[in-house]
C-alpha cells in the first residue's frame, strides 16, 4: 500500500488558502515572473526583520544569481536598523529566487519545494527573477543576529545556492 503525504499536502493547501484568505496575490514558480514590490508589502515582523519602505532605504546591495547555483556575494553584513534595497540580477538561463529566513525555515521550505515544485507563494522577503532579468526587495533589519538566504527552486538549495546575512547590533563591529 502506498503512503500518502497528508501532512505535506495539507501544509501546501493551507499556504494557498491563507494567501486567498487575506486577499494576497499568490505568485507561481515556473514561467511567471514576479517579485515583491517595495513599500507594498504586508509588514509582518519576522525573526530576521520586517518589510521595508523604499523611502527609508539606507543603501543598496547588488546580488548576482548564477546557474552555477551561487549568489555573489554569499555574505552580506548590515547594521541593525538598516533598510536595504537588494537588487538581484539573474545572470543565468533558469529562474532563480532569493528568500531570507532562518537555516531551519529555509531547509524546510526547500524540502517542500522538492515535493511540490509548482507551489505558489509570494512574500515580501523573497524575489523571483527570470533569466537575464532583475528584481528587488526592500528589507529592514531591525533585529541583530545571523540569518540565511537561499534559492528554493527545486534542487537549487540542495546544490548550494545559499548565503548568510550578519546583522550587527549598534556599537558592535
Amino acid at each position: 500500500m502506498k503512503t500518502v503525504p497528508y501532512k505535506e499536502i495539507a501544509l501546501a493547501l493551507l499556504g494557498g488558502f491563507l494567501a486567498l484568505a487575506v486577499n494576497m496575490p499568490a505568485a507561481a514558480h515556473g514561467d511567471q515572473a514576479h517579485a515583491s514590490k517595495p513599500g507594498s508589502a504586508n509588514k509582518v515582523q519576522q525573526i530576521f526583520g520586517v518589510a521595508g519602505e523604499a523611502k527609508a532605504v539606507t543603501r543598496s546591495i547588488q546580488i548576482s544569481m548564477s546557474d552555477a547555483m551561487r549568489f555573489t556575494p554569499e555574505l552580506i553584513e548590515v547594521k541593525q536598523g538598516e533598510t536595504i534595497k537588494f537588487v538581484f540580477k539573474n545572470e543565468g538561463q533558469v529562474l532563480h529566487e532569493f528568500v531570507i529566513g532562518s537555516k531551519d525555515s529555509l531547509a524546510e521550505h526547500a524540502a517542500m519545494m522538492l515535493k511540490f515544485p509548482n507551489m505558489e507563494h509570494d512574500e515580501p522577503y523573497m524575489a523571483h527573477v527570470q533569466p537575464g532579468k532583475t528584481g528587488e526587495i526592500v528589507w529592514t533589519f531591525n533585529r541583530a543576529g545571523e540569518f540565511d538566504f537561499a534559492c528554493l527552486i527545486a534542487g537549487h538549495y540542495q546544490a548550494g545556492m545559499v548565503g548568510r546575512i550578519k546583522v550587527r547590533a549598534p556599537g558592535k563591529s
